[in-house]
């Protein structure tokens, strides 16, 4: 599943690519470097889509869900945990014995959080809402991703008009953050 298309599907397929990095950590040896490499890839994956679901997915869940606060304001609880667990992560290299716990964690918390979406919120969503809904949703979601941070930032806030308003200049400094550290790069 590639990117594009409607809000579900876009989100799903950060899901699948989140899950391969995963699955590439998981295949390496303990205290291989390639590890922490892949955990900033993840990283950097997750807080781009995390922003951009606070920012479009969430407040649309607020107003087309039966409950849609509850929902998303559990989703958000979500995102804050593994956001807390990313923070800590940044700092330990692959050889540090708190990166296997500290990775394991991060896991199995993205894990239960995509199941819950994909299983339950998602369906809730195009049951509540029209394709054209969906798929406007969708590009927004893809245009936040653009600017949004790229690093773990526990502290920010996660409802508009906040997020939607400080995002982008966190989003920027972490990119040049990024792009002067190598990090998140192949090389």
């Amino acid at each position: 599943m590639g990117h594009g298309g409607d809000v579900i599907q876009e989100l799903t397929a950060d899901h699948r690519e989140v899950e391969d990095i995963f699955g590439q950590i998981e295949a390496l040896p303990t205290g291989d470097h390639r590890r922490k490499e892949l955990a900033d890839q993840a990283t950097i994956e997750l807080v781009r889509h995390s922003v951009a679901e606070e920012m479009h997915l969430y407040p649309a869940v607020r107003r087309y869900l039966t409950n849609g606060d509850a929902v998303a304001d559990k989703e958000i609880e979500d995102h804050g945990e593994a956001e807390r667990t990313m923070k800590q992560l940044e700092s330990c290299q692959a050889d540090d014995p708190e990166f296997d716990r500290l990775m394991a964690q991060l896991m199995s918390e993205i894990r239960d959080h995509v199941t819950d979406e994909e299983n339950n919120l998602f369906p809730r969503l195009r049951e509540s809402t029209t394709p054209d809904d969906l798929a406007q949703l969708g590009a927004k979601v893809r245009a936040a991703k653009e600017t949004a941070p790229t690093r773990p930032h526990p502290a920010a806030p996660t409802t508009p008009p906040a997020n939607r308003l400080l995002a982008p200049g966190a989003g920027m400094v972490d990119r040049v953050r990024d792009t002067l550290t190598g990090r998140g790069t192949d090389d």
